[in-house]
């Protein structure tokens, strides 16, 4: 029992600690070991204090051989302009190697760095020394000769109790030296195992296992900055100007920030990389001729040795002023690195947020590896933009040396000890297991990778019928084997990649049955939207309607997070509106669109006793299939709706910017208002066809929804509404619309309207639109409409009844439990107002508890045809 406790709980306690880790103070190395080689005495150089390793510390060890022991040296002509570590030298001669060995505390990440200055001295020019380096094992260089002050930095992993740096001579006169050693700890994150992917002329692939490589820096970029010294980063690292390696100057435009990064657990931290790094950057420099035109900004960075190079990119948006504004495409190589790339997204909606990205490429000829960054097709022609803050370029180092000797040997007796003490432990188990079979009914297994998905006990979810869920059993019925998965995107393929956001990559698909699919694939290996997948999953596995995207299934395998949805051929309504180029919407099309959208909002905020509340509507999750039938898509921040005796439920603010309900933002009460008010700023989308917010506008015209209504309460709207539209809309089909995207902007949510309403007041809005002979009197006339009446029976589905599958494409006979016919319909239209608010196009389907003359409540259905009202 106790092994099943710690085995449960362990992803959750690794993931508290790596959250800790990344938003806690200024980082303390554990192991901070810093030796000034060839020296009695310590110096201090940045603050940090350099031991004599002829001090003999106790943290320290030197070996060598008989025939060769270190001497040291000191630089009879020391330059003024080195710290003084570059002072002194210990140097090996030749007929043996020589083994610094340093006790460690904390097994992890390490930094291993080596100084060298070759200076005169004695009968010994450190400029003709040859040698080679390894650290515990790993061969770091051979035939390595320093003319210039040098230093080495190399990353790896250490599992042992000490880290044991080997000097070896190359060559009948060769010898080695070294000026100063540095082994520090660094934080467990700084180098990770998932999230990798490796890009050539075969495409992109998942890399695994990185952390268990050595690398070394080569390139550390501060892009569009100044150098930062190691006085100005928490791991002492330098970072150089990147003027040296634009390609074109002209082309990039320095920006900096003067706010602090906002930096997630989900992002980069302080040890990743400085502030200062993430508070500058270089950005298109659309202030020349160029400026409307599409061009990169490119990087070359020299490399020489044909190996594989880890590619780190680091991004902060500080360039944007808003959410989902800023757009691009990130080259290395030439190959496409990363494709629409969305800041905002990535760091869940944050704007100066840290986040960086890590590529492996190979190399088969002498360098450059190039790295550019330029505009997607996504941006609006004033939108255009890419950026970067910064460049890290490590060599992953593979070699292994051979021939270790004693410490092979310890290796294998430390191994046989533990298989010993394992086969041990593996008999006590098995008879514990034996003797627990026999008094209980053993549990399921469990998924190793994170916590496995149930059915959530006594939510609102539960009390959803069977009928509306999916036609498999349960969540087991709905899981997609990875094999499956791989199949239907060609091995994650980057060609069909049709989206990203702050979950992932989301690819186009076709499962072995011919079924097309959305596949969404959470960052490998990651826990980052981990609450959004369980989220969706929960609630599209246990709800069908017209326009709801529907989860054809999802996939947990190997901590994988991937979900698959329904096919939506012609992708976001957004796409639709503006910045894409494709033909514009007509006005039918428009409101049909809401209106199919404000059906399956309804359907969320009524089917349910609580009622679902999804937090994020906005045009970018309102999806259209290929007969442009709307579906609301995207549940990841959905929440469940407040209980009968509850007004709202307490959370905290999330959304979109722009769409934001300013009563949620400002009180932290969260209400199905508050999807009203993000539909109200929908509707002003698809009206004017420009976005929510538009930075790059007038102050008075960046906001979508109050520049809107300014113009509205003036009478004015005309004058903003998509020239495409321009003589389609007749005045009161106008006048019915913008009245309701009003009444959704409502400041207040007691003075806004429900979905129901506003859906009935849409269906109004395409009548009169289609309506062949309505006088302009009449039509000017026209008021907003509400569902509710004074005598409405009930405010919510009570707990016991089950919401009924959307039927609209069925054909069903009308029947009613209670004898009264009469009865029953006015008992459906006190609930639903008025015989236009179905929500289907043939017949609506509804289970209400109704209270007829002071009886008491009776279980009614109530199947009404799509016909004349009552």
């Amino acid at each position: 029992m106790g092994c099943q406790v710690i085995i449960f709980l362990s992803p959750l306690l690794c993931c508290c600690c790596l959250m800790i880790s990344l938003v806690g103070a200024d980082f303390t190395p554990v192991d901070n070991y810093l030796i000034n080689c060839g020296s009695k005495s310590n110096t201090t150089i940045d603050n940090r204090l350099f031991v004599g390793d002829l001090t003999k510390p106790r943290f320290l060890s030197l070996d060598s051989s008989p025939k060769s022991s270190p001497i040291s040296l000191s630089d009879p002509n020391p330059s003024p302009n080195l710290p003084t570590i570059y002072n002194t030298a210990r140097v090996f001669p030749r007929g043996g190697s020589a083994t610094y060995r340093v006790s460690i505390k904390k097994v992890g990440i390490h930094l291993v760095r080596l100084h060298f200055w070759p200076f005169n001295s004695q009968n010994y020019n450190l400029s003709t020394a040859v040698f080679s380096a390894s650290v515990n094992g790993y061969s770091l260089f051979h035939g390595f000769s320093a003319s210039k002050p040098l230093l080495r930095e190399f990353i790896l992993r250490v599992n042992s109790d000490d880290v044991e740096i080997v000097f070896t001579p190359e060559g009948e006169l060769g010898f080695g030296f070294v000026n100063g050693i540095e082994v520090i700890s660094a934080p467990d994150n700084l180098i990770l195992d998932y999230g990798v992917l490796s890009i050539g002329p075969n495409g992109m692939k998942e890399y695994k296992n990185l952390s268990y490589r050595v690398l070394e820096s080569v390139h550390r970029i501060n892009v569009g900055g100044l150098k930062l010294t190691p006085f100005n980063d928490t791991l002492w690292r330098t970072w150089i100007p990147d003027d040296d390696y634009l390609v074109l100057q002209s082309a990039a435009k320095r920006v900096n920030s003067t706010h602090t990064p906002n930096y997630k657990p989900s992002g980069a931290s302080r040890e990743i990389a400085p502030d200062n790094v993430y508070m500058t950057a270089q950005e298109m420099n659309k202030d020349n001729d160029t400026a409307f035109a599409d061009f990169n900004i490119t990087w070359n960075f020299p490399v020489i040795d044909h190996v594989q190079y880890l590619v780190r990119l680091h991004f902060c948006d500080i360039v944007s002023i808003g959410l989902n504004q800023l757009y691009f495409n990130v080259f290395v190589n030439g190959f496409m690195a990363y494709k629409d790339l969305d800041l905002s997204t990535l760091t869940f909606h944050t704007l100066a947020s840290p986040y960086y990205v890590d590529f492996i490429v190979g190399m088969d000829h002498s360098g450059p590896i190039q790295v550019s960054v330029g505009p997607s097709s996504l941006s609006t022609t004033l939108k255009k933009n890419a950026i970067l803050n910064g460049v890290e370029i490590m060599k992953v180092v593979n070699s292994k040396v051979t021939g270790t000797g004693h410490k092979e040997q310890k290796v294998w007796v430390v191994l046989g000890s533990v298989l010993v003490s394992i086969a041990v432990l593996s008999v006590v188990l098995l008879a514990v297991l034996l003797m627990l079979k026999c008094r209980r009914k053993p549990k399921p297994a469990e998924s190793s990778g994170w916590t496995p998905l149930r059915a959530p006990i006594g939510s609102f979810y539960s009390r959803v019928t069977e009928s509306v869920a999916s036609p498999r059993n349960g969540l087991n019925g709905l899981k997609i084997p990875f094999e499956e998965i791989l199949f239907a995107t060609n091995n994650f393929d980057r060609s069909l990649i049709i989206g990203s956001g702050g979950f992932g990559m989301v690819y186009k698909g076709i499962l072995r049955d011919g079924t097309k699919v959305a596949v969404k694939r959470g960052m490998p290996g990651s826990r980052q939207g981990l609450p959004e997948f369980q989220t969706e999953i929960s609630v599209l596995s246990k709800i069908r309607h017209r326009h709801l995207v529907s989860m054809v299934g999802y996939c947990e395998e190997q901590s994988e997070m991937i979900l698959a949805y329904e096919y939506m051929e012609k992708g976001p309504l957004k796409k639709h509106l503006y910045g894409s180029g494709l033909p514009a919407l007509s006005w039918k099309q428009r409101l049909d669109i809401c209106i199919g959208a404000a059906r399956g909002l309804h359907y969320l905020h009524t089917g349910f006793a609580q009622g679902i509340i999804h937090r994020d509507v906005k045009s970018t999750n309102i999806l259209l299939d290929e007969s442009y039938v709307a579906k609301v898509a995207d549940f990841g921040l959905s929440r469940a709706g407040p209980c009968l005796d509850q007004t709202h439920v307490s959370t905290g603010v999330k959304g979109s910017f722009g769409y934001l309900d300013p009563e949620y933002f400002r009180r932290q009460q969260l209400t199905d208002k508050s999807d009203v008010y993000s539909f109200g700023v929908v509707l002003l989308e698809v009206l004017c066809a420009r976005p929510a917010v538009d930075p790059l506008l007038a102050r008075e015209q960046v906001n979508l929804a109050e520049w809107a209504l300014e113009f509205q309460e003036k009478g004015l709207l005309e004058e903003i509404i998509d020239p495409q539209l321009k003589g389609q809309i007749k005045p009161s089909s106008l006048k019915k619309f913008a009245d309701t995207a009003q009444k959704c902007l409502a400041d207040y949510s007691v003075d806004r309207p429900t979905m129901g309403d506003v859906l009935w007041n849409l269906e109004y809005a395409l009548q009169v639109q289609e309506s062949q002979a309505t006088s302009e009197t009449n039509e000017s006339s026209v008021t907003f409409t509400s569902e509710l009446s004074t005598n409405r029976v009930v405010s919510h589905v009570p707990s016991n009844v089950q919401p009924i599958e959307d039927t609209s494409d069925e054909k069903l006979e009308v029947e009613a439990p209670i004898d009264d016919l009469v009865t029953t319909a006015q008992a459906f239209k006190a609930c639903y107002g008025r015989r236009n608010l179905l929500p289907n196009s043939g017949v609506a389907s509804m289970i209400y508890d109704v209270e007829s003359n002071q009886e008491r409540a009776r279980r009614v259905t109530v199947l009404w045809e799509h016909g004349p009202g009552v």
